[in-house]
């Protein structure tokens, strides 16, 4: 992704850089402008594939429930014959049957054996998907179920300053992957492997450090309040 936001970058400074011979403008303020211009296509970039890293799960959850749907209409056709033809009963009954369904499994899940079977299946099928443990994660996070390692709310010491990130794994040498995400789109950025010093876990809610960079900062004092709480404790 970061190749193809450069790549991006560098057209765009192509096309904002004239060439020399058709440009009377001084060196300096033609380099001004080039610099302006990648930047401006860097984060025309980083935007645009924040956007889609969001977008696409959204359209596949939709596909894959249509073609649920699509999958039971057979069973609810007899009892759709019976209502109003006004009433679009196989949609509706499809998608209930679906929800119904859903539901039952995710209350089969939390059962000790079915528990068991879901990480069996895990283990076994999912876990073998490339960034599957990390979506995962990311999915429970958002859920609000804090008890996930990985997108561990933080705030990172970069250079000079204080930056929101998010903790994705602790290395054997007690470092941390961290994952910084840029401003206003949270699910792109960079990752760092930074010094445990470097690294300030905050016991705040994951939805709290996301608003906050994707509200351009807003509500960061209760992200450097959590830290500074955590620091006296230690």
């Amino acid at each position: 992704m970061e190749e193809a936001i450069d790549n991006l970058s560098d057209l765009g400074e192509r096309m904002g850089a004239e060439p020399e011979s058709r440009s009377s403008e001084p060196p300096k303020k033609a380099n001004k402008r080039g610099r302006c211009m990648k930047k401006f296509w860097k984060s025309a970039g980083s935007t645009f594939f924040g956007g889609l890293l969001v977008v696409v799960p959204l359209y596949l959850s939709v596909l894959l429930l249509l073609k649920a749907m699509q999958s039971v209409v057979g069973l609810v056709r007899p009892v759709a014959m019976l209502l109003p033809e006004w009433f679009p009963a196989e949609h509706a009954l499809s998608l209930l049957l679906v929800m119904i369904l859903c539901f039952l499994i995710g209350a089969a899940v939390r059962t000790p054996a079915g528990r068991a079977i879901r990480e069996r299946i895990e283990k076994s099928l999912f876990e073998r998907i490339p960034g599957y443990a990390l979506l995962r994660s990311l999915t429970q996070r958002i859920a609000g179920k804090d008890e996930e390692r990985a997108w561990k709310p933080a705030l990172v010491e970069i250079e000079e300053a204080l930056v929101p990130a998010f903790i994705i794994e602790e290395l054997d040498d007690g470092r941390f992957t961290v994952f910084v995400p840029s401003v206003p789109t949270p699910f792109a950025g960079a990752v760092y492997v930074l010094a445990p010093e470097r690294v300030h876990p905050l016991d705040v809610p994951f939805t709290q450090a996301l608003q906050s960079v994707s509200r351009w900062g807003s509500g960061s004092k209760e992200l450097v309040a959590a830290m500074e709480t955590e620091n006296t404790l230690k």
